[in-house]
């Protein structure tokens, strides 16, 4: 493997040093106002246009994980989505300066092409970063009383969202977003779909995704979609889920 795991950690730390530089309201603020969900993400989550090096080596979240996969999956699968977006940009005269979160907000107006990889690109960027080697994270208090509200246990919301992963017919995503009722849901979207989309059914700003794409698991897992959804449990960063609930 080529990949330099200080390289990842500088790229990383030098994306999060910018977002510390700039402020913007809180999502729970910007829906007071009545702003939609999709152009409200904060800033230090805003997506660009470029793939993002990962932050841990491939061979990182063995054995949940394998190397092989990672590897396929990081440098085919979604380097590709990154190529085919930029192309669809040029193509459609798309600011490329400004976040990708823009044309999902409105992209019921722009090409088949945009919305398969605008979709595919913004959905593996958050994906990277939902996975961690540690496997020791939790929710925060303030997010597991958020998830008991609304679910009932944490044991009751793995078991919805695992459920809405593993039902999920064919290719897409399953999701834990925050809503414009201001509440927890879970829902799941076909192919590269996701809730910050302006066609989506139902719409929010995401907290979790998982891939249920063969290309995430099949190399490993075969047919058993359900083992590798138990699996992303243990490597699920909830440091992150917690800072991205902590800004709504």
């Amino acid at each position: 493997m080529k990949q330099s795991s200080r390289r990842n950690f500088l790229g990383q730390s030098a994306l999060a040093g910018i977002g510390t530089l700039i402020t913007l309201p809180s999502l729970g603020a910007l829906l007071e106002t009545g702003a939609a969900l999709t152009t409200s993400t904060p800033t230090f989550f805003k997506t660009g246009f470029d793939q993002q090096p990962l932050s841990y080596a491939y061979a990182a979240l063995e054995p949940y994980i394998d190397t092989l996969t990672m590897d396929i999956h990081y440098n085919k699968h979604a380097a590709a989505y990154s190529k085919n977006v930029k192309e669809a940009a040029v193509a459609e005269s798309v600011d490329t300066t400004k976040p990708l979160e823009d044309v999902l907000g409105k992209i019921s107006k722009y090409s088949v092409k945009m919305r398969n990889n605008a979709g595919g690109h913004y959905n593996h960027e958050l994906f990277w970063k939902l996975l961690s080697a540690d496997t020791k994270t939790q929710p925060s208090a303030k997010l597991a009383a958020s998830i008991v509200a609304s679910f009932g246990s944490l044991d009751e919301f793995k078991k919805q969202f695992t459920t809405a992963a593993t039902t999920r017919f064919g290719s897409g995503w399953a999701w834990l977003i925050y809503n414009s009722d201001k509440k927890l849901s879970i829902i799941s979207t076909p192919n590269q779909d996701n809730p910050l989309m302006d066609i989506a059914e139902v719409k929010g700003f995401p907290l979790i995704g998982l891939d249920v794409w063969e290309h995430a698991y099949y190399l490993k897992y075969q047919n058993r979609r359900a083992d590798y959804i138990t699996n992303f449990w243990k490597i699920l960063n909830w440091n992150m889920v917690n800072d991205r609930f902590n800004s709504i």
